[in-house]
């Protein structure tokens, strides 16, 4: 049973959302006082976030749900560092142009789970360069850089990490957690921000921030943290055998995605129901509670609630009907995963394993050979047993296409085109 009093702070620990907090009694008491603006900031690295960024997303979601104000602030200004936080390497540097690009195709991600305007507390989304790219460097450092000291910033985790091992931490990525507090000593003065919330990894960053505001403006600014989940096996969330599990429909389909979470282990049913979804704990407790056959009727659930919350309720239930006609009906979807490949391609016979590399079903050819010795690649629901094997326009079903399957659950239609 919770001890916080605060909707919102019960909340989050109700759903297991919380790793660590900075004084919590007091964060808890702000709480069922005032309406909190709290904010967590996203670099823009990639033209997508994935599956690994949707548990601090929910936390904004459960920020909101409660009665207080989410601020996604987007890393224009930040992304052109990079974070080394527990990074074995530094990223690599994004110009301008792209780091745009993957602004414009990472907004639309946070429309699905939270709602923007100009209400109390609704939404805003900003980008740190508005004010990182206008710091001059000698002032910065005068009026900032001042307040942190070398010995402290050696002393946070993700820094010694790197620097234990030998490997090169650059002045230039040294810099990136006094700009990630300057962020939050600005948020608090333009928007009145008392609270930052990240992953766990963050933790270090996110209290140079509070110690910051602290020193110089005399305000007491909070942290809060998530844990960095993984699944009961270890594996890292985010990923998949085929790469990362993204949030954006043009780079990973609602089908793929509700696949995904279908695909959960049965140890983290429950957990991934609080976390990702808005079921009633009550159900939750219900769904956890099945075994064996109906666990999979929990799984299901999972994934259609998920996918709903990422992609809308509509796509949600278009992919778990794709999935019944496929697995329990034996039936060729249409709007299953596709893609296209030249009429002339397969007019001169295409290599069976270059296929499937394209479907994106294998990595390699190495590794659908591996596949196919372990009877895991099907065309058209028969197994493939010839490494030599050709497609040609003799493989097309009625509806005009080929269907690959990997195993039971990932099925791409190859569709020719001219």
């Amino acid at each position: 049973m919770s001890t916080f009093r605060s909707d919102f702070l019960r909340t989050l620990d109700e759903r297991g959302l919380i790793h660590q907090v900075s004084d919590a009694p007091a964060l808890d008491d702000l709480a069922t006082k005032e309406r909190i603006v709290a904010y967590i900031g996203y670099d823009l690295t990639a033209p997508s976030l994935h599956v690994g960024h949707m548990t601090n997303i929910m936390m904004l979601r459960r920020l909101q749900q409660t009665g207080h104000k989410p601020i996604v602030l987007m890393g224009g200004g930040t992304t052109r560092i990079g974070d080394p936080s527990f990074r074995n390497e530094a990223r690599p540097l994004l110009d301008e142009a792209q780091i745009a690009t993957n602004k414009a195709t990472i907004k639309g991600v946070f429309s699905q789970f939270l709602t923007f305007g100009d209400g109390p507390t609704d939404a805003v989304m900003l980008d740190n360069a508005e004010w990182l790219d206008k710091l001059e460097y000698i002032p910065f450092l005068r009026d900032i850089g001042r307040h942190f000291t070398v010995n402290r910033m050696l002393t946070f985790e993700s820094v010694k990490t790197r620097l234990d091992r030998e490997e090169p931490l650059s002045f230039l990525e040294f810099n990136y957690m006094i700009l990630q507090a300057y962020d939050f000593l600005e948020l608090s003065r333009r928007y009145g921000c008392r609270l930052q919330m990240g992953g766990s990894d963050q933790w270090g960053n996110i209290v140079n921030g509070i110690e910051l505001g602290r020193r110089i403006d005399g305000k007491q600014l909070f942290a809060l943290t998530c844990p960095l989940l993984t699944t009961s096996s270890g594996a890292k969330m985010g990923k998949s055998a085929s790469g990362a599990v993204w949030l954006n429909a043009d780079m990973l389909s609602p089908y793929d995605l509700w696949q995904y979470w279908r695909n959960a282990e049965d140890a983290d049913v429950g957990r991934f129901l609080r976390i990702f979804t808005d079921l009633p704990l009550d159900e939750i407790r219900r769904l956890e509670r099945l075994e064996g056959a109906e666990l999979n009727e929990a799984k299901k659930v999972l994934a259609t609630e998920v996918t709903a919350v990422v992609h809308g309720r509509a796509a949600a239930e278009a992919a778990a009907e794709t999935a019944r006609k496929t697995f329990e009906e034996g039936a060729l979807a249409e709007d299953l995963p596709s893609v296209s490949v030249s009429t002339d391609m397969l007019n001169a016979g295409l290599g069976v394993l270059s296929a499937f590399v394209q479907a994106g079903l294998v990595a390699s050819t190495s590794e659908a050979r591996r596949q196919i010795r372990a009877g895991g690649l099907k065309v058209n629901d028969a197994n493939v047993t010839d490494e030599r094997a050709v497609l040609t326009p003799g493989d097309l079903t009625p509806e005009g296409v080929v269907k690959l399957s990997l195993g039971k659950k990932k099925h791409v239609l190859l569709r020719p085109t001219a």
